[in-house]
């Protein structure tokens, strides 16, 4: 069934005037801004459960500044039976098509494909195993929980309820969980209302850290050698010098290929239909590898594509993550999301639940085994945090960067081995090995004017010191 969905009128109020008021958006900005909406409504819809007013409140409201004004000029249109979404933006092209497939998520149509064409969707040909919710945390959902001494418990319980308060880890952050790890199992765990612990949200950069354990997955099995060139294979005609770059050189953002700006955002594959390997393989050189810090999406969509190419580029490639990672350790409620072409968007398109993030918290902590079984090379756990030979500067929060994984200790008195996984909007989750610590913490941050950065190196100290 089919109806359209009204934007609502409050989004207006959040338009910020980056467009001259004579001077409208273009074609492709209009599009970008469609894509925008059909992918968020598509993924918050089908893979999180939420419903159309959840989703404009939060994932779009405070969005990147050049859509605002946009967005609320676009009517989207769920059908619910064939889960997608299409949002018009141009008299003269097919609106922007956003559809869903069991256990990949949405994926985009380019901008001006015949509808008819989310039939040829890339979609997963191996079945999930039974639900494992009735097992045993970590694997699954049951005893799950661990009680804390009562003063620690009291203490955690307010610093979690201040996680909430839009004020205390940031003026105007908006938190939506909060999960508090410890010894292997929960202490603590808060949602926002309409959120609990089987709402996945996207993981923006959070996701990074997911293609680094992927490689890691393949590296132990023999699939790919990290210190060897990616194998791109847009890279390989003769004389081309970016096939020297190695998969090291992208998990440490030292690909030293150009990108148009720090982050480079990569809104045409995120929200425009543009595949990756159209996108993110054609940038040249202007850094030698190894020797430049610059973080890029880029660099973590092209250690994507090469693991992609190790793996066949076929059904095995499009089923790795689930079958040799994923459903491995229990995170059952986790979208990897592709393009249209089936390259897995890694940089940033992943849905997934706090519980699940905490589950990926714990390989790392116990260096790469679940269940007895190795999944990641022994040592991979330390070889992700471990710097970067080339390393950020000037970054606001003074965090180092490791493989994929950003660094945290010493900041604001964190343990030396403390490393995390970011993303935007306030995604993060924090790793503290020695202490047998992890912390997430999942929101709906302001990007750009309009909110507060959710201060998570504070919080944590303050989550420590509380259970100390």
């Amino acid at each position: 069934m089919m109806r359209p969905l009204l934007p609502l009128a409050a989004l207006a109020l959040l338009a910020a005037p980056v467009l001259a008021q004579d001077k409208p958006p273009t074609p492709h900005l209009r599009a970008l801004a469609a894509g925008y909406k059909a992918s968020f409504l598509c993924s918050n819809l089908f893979n999180a459960g939420l419903s159309e007013a959840q989703v404009e409140g939060d994932d779009l409201s405070l969005v990147y500044v050049e859509y605002r004004p946009i967005l609320p000029t676009l009517t989207a249109t769920v059908d619910r039976e064939a889960k997608t979404v299409s949002v018009p933006f141009d008299d003269k092209l097919p609106p922007r098509i956003a559809a869903w497939r069991p256990h990949l998520g949405c994926a985009q149509l380019p901008t001006g494909a015949d509808p008819a064409n989310v039939a040829k969707l890339p979609r997963l040909t191996v079945e999930a195993p039974a639900s494992v919710d009735a097992q045993a945390w970590p694997m699954g959902d049951a005893k799950a929980e661990a009680e804390l001494p009562r003063a620690a418990a009291a203490k955690l319980k307010t610093t979690m309820a201040a996680a909430f308060d839009k004020k205390s880890y940031g003026e105007g952050s908006e938190t939506t969980a909060v999960l508090v790890v410890k010894d292997g199992r929960i202490v603590g765990e808060q949602y926002r209302a309409g959120y609990d612990k089987h709402v996945s949200q996207r993981t923006w950069s959070a996701a990074k850290s997911l293609t680094a354990t992927l490689i890691g997955a393949a590296a132990h099995q023999g699939l790919l050698d990290v210190k060897k060139p990616a194998p791109v294979p847009e890279w390989q005609a003769p004389g081309d010098p970016r096939a020297a770059i190695t998969t090291e050189n992208l998990l440490h953002m030292a690909s030293g290929l150009y990108s148009e700006a720090a982050g480079n955002r990569t809104d045409d594959v995120y929200f425009g239909g543009t595949s990756v390997t159209e996108r993110a393989t054609g940038m040249p050189l202007e850094a030698k590898p190894g020797t430049r810090w610059l973080y890029a999406n880029n660099d973590t969509l092209l250690a994507a594509r090469a693991l992609r190419h190790a793996l066949g580029d076929g059904d095995r490639a499009l089923a790795f993550p689930f079958t040799d990672v994923l459903w491995k350790i229990g995170m059952r409620r986790t979208f990897p999301e592709t393009d249209w072409q089936g390259n897995y968007i890694l940089s940033s398109q992943v849905w997934t639940t706090a519980r699940d993030v905490a589950r990926l918290g714990l390989l790392y902590q116990n260096d790469g085994v679940w269940n007895g079984e190795r999944l990641l090379p022994q040592g991979w756990a330390k070889y992700v945090a471990t710097p970067a030979p080339a390393q950020p500067t000037g970054r606001a929060g003074g965090e180092g960067y490791g493989a994929q994984f950003w660094l945290m200790g010493g900041i604001v008195g964190l343990p030396a081995d403390s490393y995390s996984m970011q993303g935007n909007r306030g995604q993060i989750v924090v790793i503290i090995p020695s202490e047998k610590l992890i912390v997430v913490r999942r929101g709906f941050d302001a990007v750009g004017p309009g909110g507060g950065r959710f201060e998570a190196a504070k919080f944590v100290a303050a989550v420590r010191e509380a259970i100390k």
